[in-house]
């Protein structure tokens, strides 16, 4: 049984392009270094799992997996909610119980930094992530302020009439201006365009928004708005640059994380150009603590997630969630999941032995192991494993002895993230914020032109040519829409594509029946 154990692993993950190796086969409690277990890089893109409760090492496997690709040549960008990830930038060190495991496995354990750029939503200690108001646009912004479909259409209203009028949306004191120029001084200009708003509505949103300011969003809404093309570097050594966000100061702000990487994966989709069947992907993005992603996310924008990560993959993109239980991803995105590293479960109540068993029902059936019991009995840094093949098909199901990380299994010091930063392009691009006109400059410029006009045309006696506000909005408008930044109107297409999603007009009134209208 050992031998057909052997050649059935040897068989099932023999691969004719580039592939790597995490780890080797357990049988019968035995570790058999014979039967290695490989990834496929041609594969990555078609998206996984890395799944274990606390403690059971599945952070060290998703380690394990980025220095990989790293090694060839594969950007990838991680989230990292517990701030432990950090370490990846500096060489592990080798002790005894790495070099038992390895020995085990049957191989060389090397430590190795890799090529780090830490990323952030705040600009604390990181490279400083923005986007601005337009280019979240309506559709995430009603879901990240949790407004109704009467609230939702108003804020598209908005969203259109400062796209048609040249107003910038930049950050969100140009959309709480917008809001108070709606409600007063433009009231009966929007009420004969577009008819009646709701004040009440108004007011709802902008108590919303204010809400959301003082979550911390503010820093996160303005310009620069990052590249996402700045997630694809290389280093001399041609490894693949580690993006390593840190989010450990928004764990309790679940709406502004989801809402980030719903736009950041519309982004890349309508930016990225489609890459068909490759020997590796372009770029691949691990989420950890993927249930913060779904934890407040409605059916709609579950949906638009759905729809997003099916199509992604075309574009050379591989997304990876983690997470404690596979219960925490919603079925259709799970279902699209073709790699799965699954560390031990914790059967502590009777809902967990139920999540155990559902776990076990999606894998492929094997003969070498009961999958419902092995899940509760594997050990740190053990995993069950099944992945696809160069065809699309499962490889069998394999208990796993999974390598150790090359790089150090702890955070970095603080002298060190200094050195990072300060040895960091991206941060000084990033890091000056730029406050250029936008909205709220453009509605207090026209404000006062009009008040200046009144006042004059008072004392004079000679009827003056009056300035409409079609000149106004022509005059003030027109040095700030030729700055428009060219990524910014890339980044409108992100806009398109979830309102093509979702069926609905974005703020520049476009429509989609459908996803795949974008092609």
């Amino acid at each position: 049984m050992k031998e057909k154990f052997i050649s059935d692993i040897q068989s099932g993950y023999y691969f004719k392009g580039k592939d790597f190796i995490i780890g080797a086969g357990v049988y019968d409690n035995e570790i058999i270094s014979d039967a290695k277990i490989k990834i496929p890089l041609s594969t990555i893109n078609r998206h996984g799992l890395i799944s274990g409760a606390t403690g059971t090492g599945k952070t060290k496997s998703l380690q394990v997996f980025a220095e990989c690709l790293s090694d060839n040549g594969v950007p990838v960008l991680m989230m990292d909610i517990k701030g432990d990830l950090s370490g990846i930038a500096k060489p592990g060190e080798v002790n005894n119980h790495i070099t038992t495991r390895h020995e085990a496995i049957d191989l060389e354990f090397k430590p190795s930094g890799f090529p780090v750029e830490l990323l952030s939503l705040t600009g604390k200690e990181g490279v400083k992530l923005r986007a601005t108001v337009s280019e979240f646009g309506p559709i995430v912004l009603s879901k990240m302020l949790n407004l109704n479909d009467t609230q939702s259409s108003i804020l598209s209203v908005i969203f259109q009439y400062a796209d048609k009028n040249g107003l910038p949306l930049l950050d969100l004191k140009d959309l709480k201006r917008l809001l108070r120029f709606i409600t007063e001084e433009g009231k009966e200009e929007i009420q004969k365009e577009y008819g009646r708003l709701s004040s009440a509505s108004i007011g709802t949103i902008m108590r919303k928004v204010i809400g959301l300011e003082q979550e911390g969003a503010e820093q996160f809404f303005g310009e620069p708005s990052f590249d996402i093309k700045d997630l694809l570097h290389k280093n001399d050594e041609g490894k693949g640059q580690i993006s390593v966000l840190r989010v450990n100061d928004i764990q309790d702000k679940p709406k502004l994380y989801s809402s980030f990487m719903l736009s950041l994966l519309a982004e890349i989709f309508s930016t990225f150009p489609e890459k068909g069947d490759s020997d590796k992907p372009r770029l691949v993005m691990f989420i950890d603590e993927a249930h913060l992603l779904f934890k407040e996310a409605g059916d709609e924008l579950l949906e638009q997630i759905d729809t997003v990560i099916k199509l992604i993959r075309s574009k050379g993109v591989g997304i990876y969630f983690c997470t404690q239980s596979p219960t925490d991803i919603p079925e259709s995105v799970l279902s699209q999941l073709g790699l799965r590293i699954q560390h031990a479960l914790r059967a502590v109540t009777a809902k967990d032995r139920k999540a155990i068993r559902s776990a076990a029902e999606n894998f492929p059936l094997t003969e070498y192991y009961e999958t419902d019991k092995i899940l509760t009995s594997l050990g740190v840094g053990q995993a069950l494993i099944t992945v696809l093949n160069e065809k699309g098909i499962p490889t069998p199901l394999v208990v796993t002895h999974l390598r150790a990380p090359a790089s150090r299994m702890n955070v970095l010091k603080q002298n060190e993230i200094e050195d990072l930063l300060n040895k960091s392009d991206l941060v000084d691009k990033y890091n000056e914020t730029v406050d250029r006109e936008s909205a709220y400059e453009l509605l207090e410029k026209k404000l006062f032109t009009e008040e200046k006009q009144i006042e004059e045309s008072k004392g004079i006696n000679k009827p003056q040519k009056p300035l409409t506000d079609e000149s106004v909005w022509e005059e003030l408008s027109k040095n700030t829409m030729v700055r428009q930044m060219g990524r910014t109107l890339i980044r409108e297409l992100s806009r398109g594509l979830l309102g093509a999603v979702s069926g609905k007009k974005t703020s520049s009134g476009r429509k989609g029946n459908s996803i795949f209208d974008l092609f």
